[in-house]
């Protein structure tokens, strides 16, 4: 199986002091396609690679994962076409998981990401995330912007109390419905509400409906991988509470050049649409913020709308498209009104972690 070996010392670029402690953690990925645009995907939390399928066949036209010790064969055309790295973050899936908390922030996980870059031998990358995926890839934006074509940013939202879905009955049950789930039909139940909308579980599949076909698909990847361990859901938490991008890391991602791509579920229950509106702007003059009808995981409820607007994007960034031309949000008012609420954002996250020890 492909891994990617990330060392204690490689981490404690990111991590500082307590990185020290780590020992090597192994990445499990998986390669598709092939040619001369990489694109490398970045899931979120609790979430393994294998969430990637519908991007992965749209942009690549594969879904056999590429055999890296296979001999190679012909390469007519390669140039044209697209290679897709998506992997297990630490924490989940295949990948190892480090028993203490203070091994998963974003800043460490976006090192995990530059060092499978390395690995792969990729210089430069268009990287798209989704959910936490989105954090991890601002982050490395920020971190190394001279590694990044372009940026997409799916169902996106701040760190600390911006992970903090709308507070109301709904979202009360699941999340105490989430905290009891014990068994992969208890959880496979509770993650179609969380994911998709009701209109789109409901619709007729043959002589079915989706939320029945998608429920065995979930219960099976569910039984097959095994649910999150207590250290990766306490450790994907904590990097999801602590994340957090200073104006002057946010400065470094839209001054960097490249093309900005915001997606987002009007009716996702998880990442409020506001925070990635709020993000969007502050990302002015590189992004794009493209909402659809659906749920936290718009990238399937919407995948034909998505996989166009991430290859417009790749497409705008090869023939050099000007930030102002891609952007399709409103020129700023007043900068000093940005500045305000990125000081605000970061004085309500300071005192939520004081709160929360």
């Amino acid at each position: 199986m492909p891994y990617c070996v990330v060392t204690a010392a490689a981490a404690a670029v990111a991590g500082g002091a307590h990185a020290q402690e780590e020992e090597e953690v192994r990445i499990f990925y998986q390669p598709y396609g092939h040619g001369a645009t990489k694109v490398l995907l970045i899931i979120g939390f609790a979430g393994t690679y294998e969430s990637w399928g519908p991007q992965v066949k749209g942009l690549t036209g594969a879904m056999e994962p590429v055999d890296e010790e296979a001999p190679a064969g012909d390469d007519s055309g390669a140039a044209e076409g697209v290679e897709v790295c998506c992997y297990d973050n630490r924490g989940m899936g295949r990948s190892s998981v480090p028993e203490q908390k203070s091994q998963y922030t974003t800043a460490i996980m976006a090192k995990d990401a530059l060092a499978l870059m390395d690995h792969l031998g990729w210089r430069k990358a268009h990287v798209f995330g989704h959910s936490m995926g989105s954090m991890i890839a601002s982050k490395l934006a920020a971190m190394a912007p001279d590694r990044v074509a372009s940026l997409a940013l799916l169902n996106t939202t701040g760190g600390g109390y911006q992970c903090i879905p709308k507070v109301d009955w709904h979202t009360i049950s699941l999340a105490c419905r989430f905290l009891r789930a014990r068994t992969p039909e208890q959880r496979a139940i509770l993650d179609l509400e969380v994911h998709y909308t009701r209109e789109y579980l409901e619709e007729a599949v043959g002589s079915s409906t989706r939320r029945q076909m998608l429920y065995q698909e979930y219960v099976k990847g569910l039984s097959s991988g095994g649910m999150q361990s207590r250290h990766g859901f306490e450790g994907q938490l904590n990097a999801c509470w602590t994340h957090k991008l200073s104006t002057k890391e946010l400065d470094r991602i839209r001054l960097a050049g490249f093309l900005v791509l915001i997606i987002h579920g009007r009716d996702d229950v998880i990442a409020q649409l506001y925070y990635a509106r709020r993000l969007a702007e502050k990302l002015q003059p590189a992004a794009k913020l493209v909402e659809l009808h659906g749920g936290h995981l718009v990238s399937h409820e919407r995948s034909a709308e998505v996989n166009m607007s991430l290859m417009e994007m790749i497409k705008a960034s090869k023939s050099n498209t000007d930030l102002e031309e891609w952007s399709n949000l409103p020129k700023k008012a007043d900068d000093n009104r940005s500045d305000f609420w990125c000081l605000l954002d970061q004085l309500v996250l300071s005192v939520s972690e004081m709160v929360m020890g």
